[in-house]
């Protein structure tokens, strides 16, 4: 079995004894409304509703297949592409994260603008010099590295992920990399790094097997997108809350 027919398998099996718990919950409500107006159920009428030992046998039959499977080692080059896109997902989620705590740090200090652009007073202007004395309405450079920072890593994460799910999605590479895999004999999910450059357009996968990094070029032709791509789709979903088709 594959590990998807395994868990289709624990699957089936479960919605066997969930059949049972609900045909025994509708019996159950049926007997005790019978009982409490004088009915006599006849013996056997409650045996539908039994788990029977061949169902529970199946289910920890499915179990077990399902544990001792390594879910981890991708069997295609479609799951390797999908692990590394999950994995990339996560690492942008924090970055995320940080660039929004960044981005509230500076944006608090360019709020000062505005006291700036009513200061036409002296007193005004005194109070504009008090502001930009405190830590709150002043930008340092360690705040400029940590904004920086956090928008590097966005752009990283987010081209790494984008590469990863585009490669999944694409038949003609990872049918390639499933070929290349079988000749060679080793599993695909056996690979040890895996590395995306996007100005080659550029996948190299190294396993331990090949004893060397194998190169896939220009797969993604077009799925690029540019600084008006991604600045048109940000101003879309601001707007709508969704990617535009």
């Amino acid at each position: 079995m594959t590990g998807q027919e395994k868990i289709d398998y624990l699957i089936g099996s479960i919605n066997d004894i969930q059949d049972r718990l609900i045909d025994g919950t509708i019996r159950s409500v049926g007997a005790v409304g019978y009982a409490s107006i004088g009915g006599v159920i006849q013996d056997g009428t409650m045996d539908n509703s039994y788990i029977t030992a061949e169902e529970l046998g199946r289910y920890l039959e499915a179990k077990d297949l399902v544990m001792a499977h390594d879910y981890a080692i991708a069997e295609t080059a479609e799951q390797l592409f999908m692990q590394e896109h999950t994995a990339a997902m996560n690492n942008l989620s924090i970055a995320v994260d940080d660039l929004t705590a960044a981005t509230s740090v500076i944006m608090t200090a360019v709020e000062v603008a505005s006291v700036a652009s009513a200061a036409d007073t002296k007193p005004e202007q005194v109070e504009l010099q008090g502001m930009l004395s405190t830590d709150e309405y002043s930008i340092d450079a360690a705040e400029v590295d940590e904004y920086n920072e956090a928008i590097a890593a966005v752009a990283e994460f987010s081209q790494q992920a984008g590469a990863f799910m585009a490669a999944a999605n694409n038949d003609e590479l990872t049918a390639t990399v499933d070929n290349y895999a079988a000749q060679g004999n080793f599993m695909v999910g056996s690979y040890t790094a895996i590395t995306y450059t996007q100005n080659i357009d550029e996948f190299v996968i190294n396993w331990d097997d090949d004893g060397f990094g194998s190169g896939w070029q220009g797969y993604l032709t077009d799925d690029m997108v540019d600084a008006d791509d991604i600045f048109a789709a940000g101003e879309y979903v601001e707007q709508y809350g969704t990617m535009p088709n």
